[in-house]
């Protein structure tokens, strides 16, 4: 029975709702979560099939050497589309011109009149 505070529980078979209370779910620490599970099980795995032990702590240190590369990674481009964009830089923030009439670059272009060999 569900008092008036509690959310009805939902009928047997019924996915759960997400409690909204609860923080979101970071799906970055979701991914690094699995990621060092597989560090520890590929070992494991490797060991229970035979590998000899310094292949296999070899296989170990080059996945979390992955992994934590991977994590920063995931980390930077997450800060980096947190970031405000468009109106908040300075006018001249990021933007590099050269001073001068435009200049024609040399080769050839599609669209010119001149045979081509």
């Amino acid at each position: 029975m569900s008092g008036p505070h509690q959310p009805p529980e939902p009928p047997s078979g019924a996915p759960a709702l997400p409690d909204p209370a609860a923080p979101p779910r970071d799906g970055v620490t979701d991914l690094v979560r699995w990621a060092a599970f597989s560090c520890f099980l590929v070992p494991v795995v490797l060991l229970w099939y035979g590998t000899s032990f310094a292949g296999t702590a070899g296989t170990a240190l080059g996945l979390a050497a992955v992994t934590g590369a991977c994590r920063m990674l995931l980390r930077r481009s997450e800060r980096a589309a947190a970031r405000p964009t468009g109106g908040n830089r300075p006018a001249g923030a990021g933007r590099r011109h050269r001073a001068g009439p435009p200049t024609r670059r040399s080769g050839r272009h599609a669209g010119e009149k001149t045979p081509v060999d």
